[in-house]
Parts: structure tokens; C-alpha cells; sequence
């Protein structure tokens, strides 16, 4: 994550999938963060990378819009001037 400043995030209440443009050998690639926003007693915000049961199948469609949009980000690089 060369400048640490996320491609897009995609949200679903509490959850969220970030996607991050990242430069290899072989050109850019993309990854993504899955994470569930929370407060502490506090009120202060953090991550946490782990899930309730009830939040597997909103992960999973999270994840599965996260992939999709990956797939047009990848063509958008394609398509981009060289």
C-alpha cells in the first residue's frame, strides 16, 4: 500500500470491504480489507477482523460486491494509456 490511502471503500452498516491498489512486479493488483466497525465504552471507533455469526452472510455479500468491483477497476487499468 504504497501511499496507504484506500481505492474505495464499500459499506454495509457496521462493515465494511476496503479495496487497495497495490504496485508488484507484474503490474498493480488489488486487495481488501474486511472489517466491522465498533465503539468502545468510551465512544471511540476501532476495527476488529472478526465476525458474528450473524454478520457471515453480510460479510459474504460484502466481499462478493468487493470482488465485482475489483473486476472493473482491473479493466478500468486495462483500458488506461500506457
Amino acid at each position: 500500500m504504497a501511499n496507504n490511502k484506500p481505492t474505495e471503500t464499500l459499506r454495509d452498516g457496521s462493515l465494511k470491504a476496503t479495496i487497495w491498489k497495490n504496485d508488484g512486479e507484474k503490474g498493480p493488483f488489488f486487495s481488501v480489507s474486511l472489517t466491522r466497525i465498533y465503539t468502545d465504552a468510551a465512544g471511540n471507533y476501532h476495527d476488529s477482523d472478526s465476525f458474528s455469526g450473524s454478520e457471515l452472510l453480510r460479510i459474504a455479500h460484502l466481499a462478493s460486491r468487493a470482488y465485482d468491483r475489483i473486476a472493473d477497476l482491473r479493466q478500468a487499468e486495462a483500458n488506461r494509456p500506457a
